[in-house]
């Protein structure tokens, strides 16, 4: 019997996905459960395993292209004898013919789609005799001819990532300079250790690179690209507002050089701050529906973030207000190191209540965020700079301020709303940061 394997649907919005690589060549055996090929939803690149067992008889979407949910794009066999039956029905009707009808001989079949390993699996990289890894690592192997059968994971639940094929391959090398790997940065060759991650919550903005950019051309947008495209063009149905607000950051500022050496982040505090503060103000952290105003049980604080090749993702932080500063901070580093790498489950992008835009990191003093789809409030946080001010005994002095706008849906949340919001926000950043750490 002739199976199909479809291009699933990752998401709740996605329309098409793009072959990212093709873990298995034609006329390779499949085993049931193994990962036969890597697709791009719109902000992840997920493995898509076989339900069967049997050979990968013909590939009708090469790696490169899209294909739309429901289509057809490769035909397993379930014997080798097969496989040039299948060969010849995918030849007669193009590979861009759509999926076919039940009438036809070849049976659908639905791939299994793997964002992390599932909660049923060992804390190993290896289950059932296949290595769990990242496509970025499985990738990477291939360039630098490592066997992934070698090495273990340091991943989420035991997961090989592109950092344990890089320590792999530096180990076995002389200490004769540096080595560059294509599409990536140079790395000392001498790796006694794996290498560390390579992201970090607040990357510094770095020089553009003019020669990686093909002036005169048009560039067809990822899709990444595209589902931020689908985004912003359904938030112009959304009446917005703006409301600014000044805070002084004298105290937060301190506070974060006594715990920055523990790991934690700029960033993880101001998303504790803002989810302590929403904690009286559920307007806030709320959304519109059709019925009416949905309240949210949990405040999940979302933080954009720019990904290398184009586009934005937002890493969830969920429960934000009840976890402790340094749990915040070391789920916010895992969050955007599997966001660079796409990795990250649908529901740790999407499941945000309220966004925060840090563009301060970047030396901004005040921009106006777009708001996200589904969510009532975005709040846009700038630079924290040094400034002359009036002192309440009537003197001059120097504070460290920093200016926040947050965009608001004005069909549920009103300007008092958003103006009490950060009111509170501000008091505490000012005269209470050091219950962040509480």
């Amino acid at each position: 019997m002739i199976h199909e394997v479809f291009m699933p649907a990752l998401s709740s919005t996605m329309t098409e996905g793009k072959i990212v690589s093709w873990v298995k060549s034609p006329g390779e055996k499949v085993e049931k459960g193994e990962t036969v090929v890597v697709v791009e939803s719109d902000k992840a690149d997920m493995d898509v395993e076989s339900f069967y067992e049997g050979y990968l008889a013909t590939i009708i979407v090469p790696a490169g292209e899209a294909a739309p949910v429901g289509a057809a794009i490769a035909l397993v066999a379930e014997t080798e004898a097969e496989i040039e039956t299948a060969q010849q029905q995918a030849s007669g009707r193009g590979s861009s013919a759509p999926a076919t009808t039940p009438q036809q001989e070849a049976t659908p079949v639905l791939a299994k789609v793997e964002t992390a390993p599932a909660v049923t699996q060992e804390s190993v990289s290896r289950q059932n005799g296949r290595t769990v890894v990242s496509p970025r690592a499985r990738k990477l192997a291939k360039e630098l001819k490592v066997d992934l059968s070698t090495l273990k994971g340091t991943g989420p639940h035991g997961r090989i990532v592109a950092e344990d094929v890089e320590a792999a391959a530096n180990k076995g090398k002389q200490p004769t300079g540096t080595t560059a790997t294509p599409g990536m940065m140079p790395v000392a060759t001498p790796a006694p250790t794996p290498a560390a991650p390579a992201v970090r919550s607040a990357p510094a903005p770095t020089p553009a690179a003019p020669v990686a950019v093909p002036l005169g051309q048009v560039v067809p947008l990822n899709t990444l690209q595209n589902a931020v495209v689908r985004n912003m063009v359904a938030s112009l149905q959304v009446p917005t507002y703006h409301v600014g607000y000044t805070i002084t950051t004298d105290n937060l500022d301190k506070l974060y050089k006594q715990i920055k050496s523990k790991g934690v982040t700029m960033t993880a505090l101001l998303a504790k701050a803002v989810a302590v503060t929403l904690q009286k103000h559920p307007l806030v952290n709320a959304s519109y529906s059709e019925q009416g105003i949905q309240y949210h049980a949990a405040i999940n604080i979302a933080v954009a973030v720019a990904m290398d090749d184009g586009g934005l993702i937002t890493p969830v932080l969920q429960n934000a207000d009840q976890m402790d500063i340094y749990s915040l901070s070391r789920n916010w580093k895992d969050l955007v190191e599997r966001s660079r790498l796409k990795q990250l489950q649908p529901q740790e992008y999407n499941s945000g209540t309220f966004t925060l835009s840090n563009l301060g990191m970047y030396g901004v003093d005040r921009f106006d965020a777009i708001l996200p789809p589904g969510q009532g409030s975005i709040l846009a946080i700038g630079a924290s700079r040094p400034q002359v001010v009036a002192t309440e005994g009537g003197m001059m002095g120097v504070r460290r301020q920093m200016q926040v706008n947050i965009t608001c849906d004005h069909r549920i949340i009103y300007g008092a709303h958003a103006a009490a919001f950060l009111q509170d926000l501000a008091k505490l950043i000012e005269t209470d940061a050091q219950s962040l750490t509480l």
